[in-house]
């Protein structure tokens, strides 16, 4: 199971780690931490050193009720940015959270080597026609609405059935246009509710029926913290447990905001599971 990010085949029947790079000022964890060239590189190198294959970059906030960012606005925002990694880490492998088209042609163009899709196309139709122009890997991820609404669309009969047969759907479209290297996720906390977030994650090894890399992002959000009765910044350790029975579902990748812990799930699921 590999993907061809710009020439190098990255095998994910080994799981691997993407570390989260948010250079907006408003993410529900991290929001403002990383404003200029210095904080950012310092971040990558960290992530880097401690063992994440993928930076997974994303200049719009899609947390409930996130602000619209203007197109214009988040490619000014990410283009410096990637220019400044890839000169100091040429080798860095950069993955953009993004659900425009002309952003995710920018970024490619400048050497992002992934494109982070929260709506699977849905929300800018010239998406999968971008990425089987570009041959890039593409995540997509099951999500209702936009940011600013989605919230306000958790109403289903069966979510997991539905979420299954929107993958269907997604990976049937983005198949006819050629696109071979695909990575879905669940989109925990996206148009979900706490129960049918836990609801999802029960269920995951079913998302094995479509045989692609499947992506876990799960990083101190609310249903940890909610649910533990505490905060985004003491959620470390819910993360921890939940990374590590993700792993035993069948995740490929944990996209996380703390690589060091994440990476010491993966050392000792691999341990496990060694043949």
């Amino acid at each position: 199971m590999t993907i061809n990010c710009k020439g190098q085949l990255i095998d994910l029947s080994t799981p691997k780690v993407m570390g989260i790079l948010n250079i907006t000022p408003n993410s529900f964890f991290d929001g403002g931490m990383y404003k200029n060239e210095s904080e950012v590189l310092s971040r990558v190198e960290k992530m880097i050193s401690e063992g994440a294959t993928f930076i997974d970059v994303g200049a719009y906030s899609s947390k409930p009720s996130a602000e619209f960012v203007s197109e214009k606005e988040e490619i000014e925002r990410i283009i410096p940015f990637i220019d400044s990694i890839i000169k100091h880490f040429p080798t860095a492998i950069l993955s953009i959270d993004t659900f425009r088209s002309e952003v995710a042609k920018a970024c490619i163009e400048s050497g992002a080597a992934i494109i982070n899709d929260i709506s699977a196309g849905l929300l800018d139709d010239k998406m999968l026609e971008t990425i089987a122009k570009y041959k890039t890997p593409y995540i997509m991820m099951h999500m209702r609405g936009t940011p600013q609404t989605m919230q306000k669309f958790i109403q289903y009969d069966d979510i997991v059935k539905e979420i299954l047969f929107y993958f269907s759907e997604r990976i049937a479209a983005a198949r006819h246009l050629g696109i071979d290297d695909l990575i879905v996720d669940p989109g925990f906390g996206f148009a979900k509710t706490t129960e049918q977030n836990y609801e999802v994650f029960k269920k995951m090894d079913l998302f094995e029926l479509f045989e692609l890399p499947v992506l876990i992002g799960i990083s101190r959000k609310s249903m940890i913290y909610k649910t533990l009765n505490f905060s985004a910044e003491e959620a470390l350790n819910g993360t921890t447990v939940l990374n590590t029975i993700a792993l035993t579902k069948g995740a490929n990748i944990l996209r996380v905001h703390d690589v060091k812990e994440a990476m010491e799930c993966v050392a000792l699921f691999n341990k496990i599971n060694l043949k």
